[in-house]
């Protein structure tokens, strides 16, 4: 059994706590940040507690920014909305540069499993959103089970509205994520999305 001194393991422990860090790999975060000199770690140091003193929430959208409103909302048209699980989703999409639109971002999906009801995410704030002018609602939720089954919820909320609902096509394989998908499967997902 290897023992790390206080400062060492104190910082294996928070590094294991980032998503898909174990303890092998926070070891080697670890020991690279002892082995920084002072002004390295002070400015790794200093973009984490600026990154979390200026990044919120887009009030509009819900994706990242510095400001109330992102850019995307302040510049596009709000006619087509394309709605994503989380903010990396954002990022993944606009790599493409094909869509014009703007964002949802629902912060999560809904799922029993983890206690997750229609009233945990975003989604009265996406109907709050829906204007005579929308043309259509794509929904870019992950091509899994939870992501599934919250784009058909979405989908029977808004088709009421008489708001056009349409799915990202099948090109991503079910149990994907979003933020993974390669360029081309992404791009003709969007391109070739299905309505709901």
């Amino acid at each position: 059994m290897e023992i790390f001194i206080e400062p060492i393991g104190r910082l294996i422990n928070e590094f294991s706590k980032l998503p898909g860090v174990g303890k092998k790999t926070a070891q080697r975060y670890a020991y690279k940040i002892v082995n920084m000199s002072d002004a390295e770690a002070f400015a790794f140091a200093e973009a984490i507690m600026q990154a979390k003193k200026k990044v919120r929430y887009c009030k509009t959208c819900g994706n990242f920014s510095e400001t109330d409103e992102c850019e995307i909302c302040k510049r596009r048209q709000s006619d087509v909305i394309c709605v994503v699980q989380e903010p990396k989703d954002v990022i993944a999409m606009e790599k493409l540069h094909e869509f014009k639109g703007v964002y949802h971002v629902l912060h999560g999906v809904i799922s029993p499993m983890e206690g997750k009801g229609p009233n945990d995410i975003r989604i009265k704030e996406l109907l709050a959103r829906i204007t005579a002018d929308t043309k259509e609602v794509i929904m870019a939720t992950n091509p899994d089970v939870e992501g599934d089954a919250t784009a058909m919820y979405i989908a029977k909320l808004l088709k009421p509205l008489g708001v056009v609902v349409t799915r990202l096509s099948r090109g991503i394989s079910v149990g994907s994520e979003i933020e993974y998908t390669d360029d081309v499967t992404l791009s003709r997902a969007l391109l070739e999305r299905k309505p709901l």
